[in-house]
């Protein structure tokens, strides 16, 4: 049971602060690359859009009026399926050069995807959603890197509207904490984790996956290192999007985000770059071990309440110093206690920071789920859309 616990703690301990750590020392040893562009490629904005008659509009005049030469970008929205007004609004837009791909039949994400590059004449492809804004100069920094031809593909800093509650907050300090972690990976070798929502990719590395693909972005950038390129973060390239409605929204989100990480464990074999040794280690410590995480949580938990039980037998409560086990299992219970009850007084407690176990507990139950969304063979290329905020 002890080394149940040890083996289990410490690779918790390693995933969220021992490979950051490691990578942040590592990053600061290599050279930081500067990148200057005189003349910038052309690119296809893609723009996913199931039923997005709310946000499309919106969407749309966001990537008219980002600051790139007019006649180096096109602009295809992929609203393959859409049974709402999303085809009747953009089509209101073409006569400013944006395009429809419509296919009436809806077979997911990735599908709509293939349809659009089908007919799209960009060297570069961006990939977005409808429910994200670009900063205006967002699309010059994103493309900044492709005059390195080691670069098969980038992405930008997703960034959380902060509505000044605990669900934002905290998540807003995830992709902070993610940032870092992309930026230290990018600098080190390559970047690992890559936001659907704005990631650019060398349109000769575009594939059609076979059979059906979870996660579209992690099967892309997996694609680009396969194929001996790297995928560069860009901080400065800012993406904005609301945060789902509740809590719950946002577990089914990552339910389906991580069932598409068990289809790319399930298949790393076929996926992951093996000749590119750093790559593996960023892959398997970055995105891999938290699949394992929800796992680690329960096997920690029931072999420290096992050796709590044997100390408190032998010490009791007399000398806690003597009874680290109880004592450390007494913090897990706490952490655990307030992960439930949270949620129900949050609207009493002012300190954000608390909401912490909440997240933490809900992202790994998320994981949880997604594992046996996977298994099961539940969770398809075709999803159900979650509920966000809506943006003012």
């Amino acid at each position: 049971m002890k080394a149940v616990f040890w083996i289990s703690l410490i690779l918790i301990t390693y995933t969220y602060f021992g490979y950051p750590s490691l990578l942040a020392v590592f990053a600061r040893l290599a050279r930081k690359k500067h990148y200057e562009m005189k003349e910038y490629p052309s690119v296809s904005l893609i723009i996913a859009a199931y039923n997005e008659e709310d946000m499309i509009a919106r969407k749309i005049e966001n990537s008219l009026a980002l600051n790139y030469p007019a006649s180096n970008l096109e602009i295809i929205i992929a609203a393959d399926g859409s049974t709402d007004k999303t085809k009747t609004i953009v089509e209101s837009y073409q006569d400013r050069g944006v395009i429809l791909s419509y296919n009436p039949q809806r077979k997911g994400k990735m599908a709509a995807l293939a349809h659009a590059v089908a007919s799209a004449g960009g060297e570069i492809l961006v990939f977005s959603d409808a429910n994200n804004l670009y900063e205006e100069i967002t699309f010059k920094y994103l493309m900044l890197p492709f005059i390195d031809e080691t670069v098969g593909g980038t992405t930008g800093a997703k960034n959380i509207c902060d509505d000044n509650d605990h669900l934002s907050s905290s998540e807003g300090f995830y992709w902070k904490y993610e940032s870092w972690i992309k930026k230290n990976e990018s600098r080190l070798n390559t970047c690992t984790a890559a936001a659907g929502e704005i990631f650019a990719m060398r349109r000769a590395l575009f594939s059609v996956p076979p059979g059906r693909i979870i996660n579209d972005d992690f099967y892309f950038l997996l694609g680009i290192l396969k194929r001996g390129y790297k995928v560069v973060y860009v901080p400065e390239a800012k993406s904005w999007e609301r945060i789902s409605a509740s809590a719950k929204d946002e577990i089914k989100r990552r339910k389906r985000i991580n069932a598409g990480r068990y289809q790319a464990l399930f298949h790393a074999s076929a996926w992951l770059p093996w000749k590119n040794v750093v790559a593996i280690w960023q892959i398997l410590s970055h995105k891999f071990l938290r699949l394992f995480v929800p796992f680690l949580m329960v096997s920690t938990f029931v072999s420290n309440a096992w050796l709590a039980i044997i100390e408190y037998q032998k010490f009791g409560f007399s000398n806690l110093w003597e009874t680290g086990f109880l004592s450390f299992f007494l913090c897990q219970l706490a952490f655990y206690i307030l992960a439930l009850l949270y949620p129900l007084v949050s609207e009493k407690i002012g300190i954000k920071v608390l909401y912490l176990p909440a997240f933490l507990v809900n992202s790994n139950y998320a994981a949880l789920q997604g594992f046996f969304e996977f298994v099961t063979n539940r969770q398809g290329a075709i999803w159900e859309r979650v509920n966000r905020r809506r943006s003012d």
